[in-house]
């Protein structure tokens, strides 16, 4: 690995704009315009040809099974439950009753309100039907995904949840995600990767029996969230994620040991991912590098970590706390690890970033597997505008109006003059010949 790139913060930033700040902070999660323009013909040729078109994306990019088959129906999915290794279908539970917990804790109340006498408001709390939960396959499993995925959905009320994972290079599906696939009780799993396995899910396939979904949710590569973009007119999407990220913000007495940690965390997701040190001491930021060298001699996927470090690691140096949590707002990262002095002060601070980890024993770690908080997060700066995957995703609210006569009297001078003056008469009328049909059968 060679050395991070060091930007230091100039003590004027942002009043003075810096291009490598800059760089940093502008990243954006949507694909480049050719993914975009993949991923849309994959689409149209799976909105055309259903089930053959899947497949032959399958055999073209990989992510089918061997023989062709699409759809793996429940009572598969259960066997495959009941074969699990007894420490992997512990774990699994014990993630799920926390996220179940957390999820339970979302629930949105329906709400009635009377805005004026006779005129009442119903905010009403309104599952989805179907949903389809992709997680991330083919060279690794990642079961931990549907559990972010499924368990919030199921807490929601959703009637119909379907997953959906690429197989492996050698055209098999891992045991765990059919296992956990089975063990959280899923409708059916689709075996595709992709932008055709969005296709899919958002469009179905009739010829197999496989309906479409209300909303497609979880994360995946760029022609994933390229294709989630695509169909967003038609079907729901959760948002648009792309590689995944992680910050830490440490200062001594932090332990560089530990912080190294943390960022090799990051790194490990793959060699697009960004991982980023922001501090205020020069000399933490050393012991980190030396860190980073030294867990890397002995590590597992040591090639992946040092393209990706090398690609997106940073160290950020800021003159002060102040400028280092402004930057860290900037930027609004996915993950965010929080060990300096006083590290309440500086998480009440924080306005953007899709999870906080605070002080020396809240690795990003336990809340990709363990808490019960999501892990499905936005990237590429959403996280200004958009929050982690909670039941609120798998439901809306619709309103219901009901206005008795007295309550509609009260409102018709508002209604008309406000539908003259747009023009719209009909709207007028409408309220109108109620009260004159109501005269005449006076």
């Amino acid at each position: 690995m060679s050395r991070l790139p060091r930007i230091r913060i100039a003590p004027d930033w942002p009043a003075t704009p810096d291009p490598a700040l800059a760089g940093l902070i502008r990243r954006g999660a949507v694909p480049d315009p050719a993914t975009r323009a993949g991923a849309r013909e994959i689409l149209e040729r799976v909105r055309q040809g259903g089930a053959e078109a899947v497949r032959d994306a399958n055999r073209r990019f990989g992510g089918g099974l061997a023989d062709g088959r699409l759809v793996v129906e429940r009572n598969e999915l259960q066997d495959a439950a009941d074969g699990l290794p007894d420490d992997v279908a512990t774990a699994l539970r014990a993630a799920s009753v926390n996220v179940r917990r957390f999820a339970q804790a979302q629930v949105p109340p329906s709400v009635t309100v009377e805005t004026a006498q006779g005129v009442v408001l119903e905010r009403r709390w309104v599952p989805l039907a179907s949903v389809g939960a992709y997680a991330p396959g083919g060279t690794a499993p990642y079961p931990s995904s549907l559990v972010m995925s499924v368990v919030p959905a199921q807490v929601a009320g959703v009637e119909r949840i379907v997953a959906a994972s690429p197989a492996a290079s050698d055209g098999s599906i891992q045991p765990v995600m059919l296992g956990a696939a089975g063990l959280l009780g899923v409708d059916a799993l689709l075996v595709a990767g992709g932008a055709q396995a969005v296709g899919a899910l958002a469009f179905g396939l009739p010829e197999v029996g496989f309906e479409p979904v209300d909303r497609i949710v979880g994360p995946g590569n760029a022609w994933v969230t390229a294709a989630k973009l695509e169909v967003a007119g038609e079907v729901g999407i959760d948002l648009p994620a792309g590689p995944s990220e992680g910050m830490v913000l440490g200062a001594p007495p932090a332990d560089p040991t530990v912080t190294a940690a943390d960022l090799l965390t990051q790194a490990e997701h793959g060699i697009d991912s960004p991982a980023i040190l922001v501090t205020t001491d020069e000399a933490f930021a050393d012991l980190v590098e030396e860190e980073l060298e030294a867990q890397l001699a002995g590590a597992l996927r040591r090639d992946i970590l040092v393209a990706g470090l090398d690609r997106h690691g940073a160290v950020v140096v800021a003159p002060t706390l102040e400028q280092a949590i402004a930057f860290v707002n900037a930027y609004a990262p996915e993950h965010l690890s929080i060990d300096v002095p006083d590290a309440e002060t500086a998480v009440a601070a924080i306005r953007n970033a899709g999870s906080v980890f605070v002080g020396p024993w809240s690795p990003e770690s336990a809340g990709d597997y363990a808490t019960g908080a999501n892990h499905v997060l936005p990237t590429g700066g959403l996280a200004r505008s958009c929050g982690a995957l909670a039941v609120e995703t798998f439901g809306r609210f619709m309103q219901v109006q009901r206005l008795t006569r007295d309550g509609l009297a009260a409102l018709r001078p508002t209604i008309r003059a406000l539908a003259e003056a747009e023009g719209l008469l009909a709207h007028r009328d409408a309220v109108e010949r109620r009260f004159a049909a109501a005269e005449v059968v006076r």
